[in-house]
């Protein structure tokens, strides 16, 4: 290249979302790339687990960061209901380079889970929180974000039955939604063993949970993170959860 030309820069696509490693379209999915996906993706423990179920898996996201961050024997099953949302994540994951860990299954995870025999070490969801009838930008995201399709006990219980004996299920909400399946998952007989409180801002109550709960009793850790400073920039805690994922510029 000549001294006088301008480096070339990558292209970013429009449809979705790069990362370091993969590209997550969305463009067919109701629920685009957020935070609270990266969250639990980047979070969510994943020391010796041996297989790993995302429960509403939507574009993949969280199914691909996990990829990303577990060895080869590690198996990955994602469970979606809405077929333009399945369509697309088996896109994102045919083009990824764990196409041979990662299998999605369009389908209802309540007959989904009476079915299966597998057991999983790792089960995580980015599950439904709005109410019915508190209806957002279009049918499709109030689906995918109503408790209507998927109210959070019969989440929990869907997941107790996949559950490994030692193993982490682990969700991310809303505060307010958070405190409530807290409560939920405790009558059921869950443990809480992780609570992860995330704010947008250092001095700003949390406005997230990011929960993680067992079928075995334990020691639970407390932590707190804010994704800004005070003065709008990423916060050191941040950058460190998300560095191997995002480009930052």
């Amino acid at each position: 290249m000549s001294q006088d030309q301008p480096p070339v820069r990558a292209t970013l696509r429009k449809d979705g979302f790069t990362f370091k490693q993969f590209f997550v379209a969305h463009d067919r999915c109701a629920m685009k790339v957020g935070t609270d996906g990266v969250l639990i993706g980047a979070w969510a423990p994943v020391a010796g687990v041996r297989r790993i179920l995302d429960i509403g898996c939507g574009s993949g996201l969280i199914a691909l960061m996990l990829a990303q961050r577990t060895p080869q024997p590690v198996e990955i099953d994602a469970v979606e209901l809405e077929a333009n949302a399945a369509s697309q994540a088996q896109e994102n994951m045919q083009a990824s380079p764990w196409a041979d860990r990662i299998t999605v299954h369009h389908q209802d995870i309540v007959s989904w889970s009476e079915q299966c025999e597998k057991r999983y070490s790792l089960i995580v969801s980015n599950p439904p929180f709005f109410a019915p009838g508190m209806a957002s930008s279009s049918a499709e995201r109030d689906a995918a974000r109503s408790t209507t399709t998927l109210d959070h006990r019969t989440l929990l219980r869907c997941a107790a039955q996949l559950i490994e004996e030692e193993g982490l299920f682990c969700v991310v909400l809303p505060a307010e939604a958070g405190e409530t399946l807290i409560s939920l998952a405790q009558a059921d007989g869950w443990h809480l063993r992780y609570r992860y409180d995330v704010a947008a801002y250092a001095q700003r109550p949390p406005n997230r949970l990011v929960l993680g709960f067992s079928p075995t009793a334990g020691e639970t850790l407390l932590e707190r993170l804010a994704i800004r400073n005070e003065d709008k920039s990423y916060s050191v805690d941040w950058l460190s959860l998300v560095k191997a994922f995002y480009l930052f510029r």
